[in-house]
């Protein structure tokens, strides 16, 4: 590994080079985030996931720069160009634009004006015109008239000449350093309809006459102004003031005031609106839109982190319903695991209004299953169906709770669901992936696509391969901080566990319907292909309830058992008597373990996991009532005073459910009475606030609200 790799992602994220180098050597050795935050403390200095993924991320881009530093010096040498000087520039060059910019004079060129210029002769007269030291270059450019080669006049060879000192200037390093610098400090970028367009891509409309400074524009203004021109409604620009640019060109270039100055300066500036100009706006669109994708994805990497560590109500009888007007409400019954037990459809809304009938069914469901919760999605009549299910008089409490069913069709039609439930269409297993998320949300929620949850922004423009890496690292995450149930747990929340992947969970699968439960993590060497890496990495988020060894059950990794044995023996108990007396683990002295490769970190999480074995991260579930009397847009009010629930949050402010199936906005400018930079530092997905309602837009369907001195932190 190259050290010099070390010191720059040491200086650039504020660590230790020791730091850097083990977690890129653990990394290489084929560790995962989760692993080497929460096992290998000693070896990264208690780095988080955060600071491993930065780690990780950065090192792959500078390989990326190292094997395009290889490629340009392997061409340069290969075209018998290279120098002493210039191998050290490219040696020397730490981004990827200064790199390109020293080679952009030896690229392979296409065959250009100047290429076309030197093939009739002209370069000669462009090297005498640059000197500007010629008094007369006219006199000069009539040798170079030869009506043969295409140059029929001294106007002719003149513009040849121009030609090639235009791509002398878009070439030279120092040039487009300094134009680089002025686009990064002073561009603005700009939007204008496309003329013939303006009605149909009306929705632009606040961009039909938009401009700001670059460097002020937010990600999510930045990416509408880009979708609407990838539609075709709107033109983007990218560009400091030309005159600016030019000026800074001239002061470079021109070095005279005769003749030739005045051929320099034409030639300037037909270089940069020609070639330098379209060249670094292109290098600017591309680093303002690397720039919003990461802001973008970053916003719906924490809104899917929050989503899918919501509170679980646990392992409940479950009557879930999946709600429909004509369609009637589809039924479907889950036991304490999950598993299907019953499934059927009612009617009691409009056509049909079969009530006392959908009612009585209801009743007697739950009578017959000892329902303890209903999970309601909150769809299309969704709160028609909670008004109703609220309704009905039961026997004993039943707890019932709205549950946000975005992406539950997109799990109902998949390849996931149709193996699930082969037997079932897709209205059954949109009610059971309803139930399932009220029980479990991440358990349900990593059998979809992250993309289809529907908790970001702008998420179909950015980056695609960027979005889905950096969502598959959230979803690791959020499974491996929980842990899993490895006797329960499906193939899907398998294959997220550190180190297992769709293949091993497959196998673990496959054994454990062969074999049966498993009834140790020891057991799990023996499911084909799991060898001894990927049973390191994924063994400590693996739990077993049942099994006899009690460390089994908690995230005590099985490479340390030997040192809790030990502890054990010193105090001469058992484990599960250190695991339940408080007064035992007091008397322990950590300093009395601490080993070559165990150190105080990795014993502190071992105490703490002995207090409370296989803690469930995660809060406790809230209960949540929308205000009775609020069902539709035509029953709210500004100056309204309601619960919601917030369902998605953008840079722009916070989407809250109201009850009324369409969200209402909090820009940002009304979450609070003070500032509010980042809307995820100040409200969370799925948190229960209070909010004002400002402006109802039936027309266009707007609601916008107000949590202003109502929650303020």
């Amino acid at each position: 590994m190259d050290q010099k790799f070390v010191k720059i992602i040491a200086n650039e994220l504020g660590i230790r080079e020791f730091q850097v180098l083990n977690t890129i050597n653990l990394l290489n050795e084929g560790g995962t985030v989760p692993f080497i935050a929460r096992y290998r403390k000693e070896m990264t200095g208690s780095l988080d996931e955060v600071q491993i993924s930065s780690i990780r991320d950065r090192y792959e881009r500078l390989m990326e720069l190292e094997k395009r530093r290889e490629a340009i010096i392997a061409s340069i040498t290969e075209q018998e160009k290279m120098t002493p000087e210039l191998e050290k520039q490219l040696l020397e060059a730490s981004t990827l634009s200064e790199l390109e910019d020293i080679y952009l004079p030896y690229r392979p060129k296409r065959r250009t004006r100047a290429t076309i210029a030197r093939e009739k002769g002209l370069e000669p007269l462009a090297k005498i015109v640059m000197a500007q030291q010629a008094v007369d270059p006219w006199e000069k450019a009539r040798a170079f008239v030869n009506p043969e080669k295409e140059v029929n006049s001294t106007e002719d060879a003149m513009a040849g000449a121009r030609d090639i000192i235009a791509e002398w200037v878009n070439e030279n390093k120092s040039g487009r350093e300094r134009i680089r610098n002025l686009f990064n400090r002073s561009s603005a970028i700009s939007s204008r309809p496309v003329k013939g367009k303006e009605l149909e891509g009306i929705k632009y409309e606040a961009y039909f006459d938009w401009e700001e400074s670059l460097l002020k524009a937010p990600s999510h203004r930045l990416l509408a102004m880009l979708r609407g021109e990838s539609e075709g409604f709107l033109k983007v620009s990218i560009e400091p003031s030309a005159e600016d640019a030019q000026q800074m060109l001239e002061r470079l270039f021109v070095k005279s005031s005769n003749e030739c100055g005045s051929q320099v300066k034409e030639a300037v500036k037909d270089s940069y609106k020609r070639l330098l100009q379209p060249s670094m706006e292109t290098e600017f669109r591309q680093i303002a839109k690397e720039k919003a994708d990461k802001e973008a994805i970053r916003v719906f990497a924490e809104n899917l982190r929050q989503l899918l560590l919501a509170p679980p109500l646990g392992q409940k009888n479950v009557l879930a319903l999946d709600p429909g007007f004509r369609t009637g409400c589809k039924i479907a019954i889950l036991d304490r695991q999950g598993q299907l037990l019953h499934n059927e459809t009612i009617y009691p809304h409009p056509p049909q209004n079969e009530v006392k009938q959908a009612s009585a069914k209801i009743q007697t469901l739950v009578k017959a299953y000892k329902i303890e919760a209903i999970a309601i999605g909150n769809g299309t009549a969704g709160r028609e169906t909670e008004n109703f299910i609220k309704r009905i008089p039961f026997e004993s409490s039943i707890i019932a709770l709205m549950v946000n069913e975005s992406g539950a069709s997109v799990y109902s039609a998949s390849a996931v669901a149709r193996e699930e439930f082969p037997d079932y269409d897709v209205t059954v297993r949109g009610a059971v992936s309803i139930g399932r998320r009220l029980m479990d949300p991440l358990s349900e929620l990593v059998k979809i696509d992250p993309k289809s949850i529907g908790v970001g922004q702008y998420q179909h423009d950015v980056n695609q391969h960027l979005l889905q890496k950096g969502l598959e690292d959230i979803v690791v995450s959020c499974v491996n901080k929980v842990g899993v149930e490895l006797n329960t747990a499906s193939k899907q929340l398998l294959t997220y566990v550190s180190g297992v992947g769709p293949q091993l969970a497959a196998k673990i699968v496959e054994f454990r319907n062969k074999n049966g439960k498993f009834e140790s993590r020891d057991q799990l060497k023996k499911v084909p292909r799991l060898g001894d890496k990927a049973y390191e990495q994924a063994a400590g988020f693996l739990r077993i309830r049942e099994s006899e060894n009690p460390l089994d059950r908690s995230a005590v990794h099985p490479e340390s058992y030997p040192i809790v044995f030990r502890m054990a023996k010193k105090l001469d108990c058992s484990v599960t008597d250190l695991m339940k007396n408080e007064e035992l683990r007091r008397k322990i002295d950590l300093a009395e373990f601490v080993t070559a490769s165990v150190g105080i970190p990795t014993l502190t999480d071992i105490m703490q996991e002995l207090a409370k074995p296989g803690l469930d991260p995660r809060d406790k579930i809230e209960f949540f009532e929308f205000e009775k009397s609020v069902n539709s847009m035509d029953d709210v009010v500004p100056g309204m005073i309601l619960p919601g629930i917030v369902t998605n949050i953008t840079n722009f402010g916070a989407f809250v459910d109201i009850g009324v199936h369409q969200d209402g906005l909090v820009h940002v400018s009304q979450l609070a009475d003070r500032f509010v930079k980042d809307p995820n530092e100040f409200v969370k997905l799925n948190q229960k606030v209070m909010v004002r309602v400002l402006e109802v837009d039936k027309e266009r369907k707007r609601i916008q609200l107000s949590m202003k001195t109502l929650n303020d932190k």
